[in-house]
């Protein structure tokens, strides 16, 4: 009785299927590029959790995290674990008082290289040193620092749940570096503020300087009125040099809820639009376009294009009595 009463309490729990989850877009074991990222799953790791590290990557690329809410000081968290109510997470920081603040930035904002950086958006590896010295710590160094924990009925505290949910925040870290100072009390427009930056943050309205209106090249009457038009209306349109600009300048999303990473799967679909909206801006019709490898200069095709299967039915020849 004992034995089976074991092998119920030990059996290897199958977590069920999230929809709609958060998914991690790191591949391999490492979760972030940046140091402070590393830093931060540094952290988790420090607990010896063992496998349980593995399960929490697991859940993390497999969307098992429902929601994560990121505050001054905790970050509550829920995640779809093997029963049907999810579980409760919650990490919480020490926050650094306003003091601590004020020390902080009056130290960095007298090197100009801590200023400058910090100012661009990015965190310089160096400022580690400026918390030491005046005694305090970016990541949570102090056990006392840190407090994880989740509703699940696992003894080990953290556990896989609180993983997944560490792991996603060193993805959110590396897109934004000053996630860590939200965390630990500061918000980051207050802090560049602080730090000299208020220009930077917050421009002063300034009057436009007043430039001399453009005419338009032609009438735009018969545009409106179903008219032919000039050739002219519309001025030079060429093929972007780079597709998907934008989203490759955004990078990574925090929080990414797809099954697969936003640029992978809308980057295809540039070239295509931008053929299509070339021809069409010169007069040709969808129904008498045929793109081809040789129109497009890119050498894609319709990144949607498919094989259509023939859904009709086989007939099968009755059998002669």
């Amino acid at each position: 009785m004992a034995r089976r009463w074991q092998r119920e309490w030990f059996r290897k729990s199958v977590p069920l299927t999230a929809i709609g989850g958060i998914r991690a877009a790191s591949k391999g074991t490492e979760f972030g590029k940046n140091w402070w990222a590393k830093r931060w799953n540094e952290t988790l790791e420090r607990f010896s959790l063992g496998s349980r590290l593995v399960r929490g990557r697991n859940y993390a690329r497999n969307g098992q995290v429902l929601s994560i809410d990121v505050g001054p000081g905790e970050v509550l968290s829920t995640v779809q674990g093997s029963r049907h109510q999810p579980y409760d997470v919650m990490i919480r920081l020490r926050r650094l008082s306003t003091e601590d603040w004020a020390r902080l930035t009056r130290t960095l904002s007298g090197q100009a290289r801590f200023a400058a950086r910090l100012m661009a958006g990015e965190m310089p590896e160096e400022i580690e040193e400026v918390f030491h010295a005046l005694g305090l710590s970016l990541f949570p160094d102090d056990p006392r620092d840190l407090m994880t924990k989740c509703s699940c009925p696992d003894w080990s505290n953290p556990c896989k749940h609180v993983a997944a949910v560490f792991y996603l925040l060193g993805e959110a870290f590396d897109a934004d570096p000053f996630l860590i100072f939200h965390i630990r009390g500061m918000e980051r427009e207050a802090f560049l503020r602080q730090l000299g930056g208020t220009r930077a943050t917050h421009p002063t309205e300034e009057t436009p300087p007043a430039y001399p209106p453009t005419p338009l090249p032609t009438a735009i009457d018969p545009f409106w009125r179903g008219k032919p038009v000039s050739g002219d209306l519309f001025g030079e349109a060429t093929l972007p040099p780079v597709h998907a600009a934008l989203l490759k300048r955004l990078g990574s999303l925090p929080f990414w809820r797809g099954k697969v990473p936003l640029l992978e799967e809308f980057e295809p679909v540039y070239p295509y639009a931008a053929v299509l909206g070339l021809s069409l801006l010169a007069g040709a019709w969808c129904e008498e376009m045929s793109i081809t490898k040789k129109e497009n200069p890119h050498g894609e095709n319709h990144p949607r294009q498919e094989k259509k299967h023939s859904t009709a039915k086989k007939s099968t020849p009755r059998r002669k009595n």
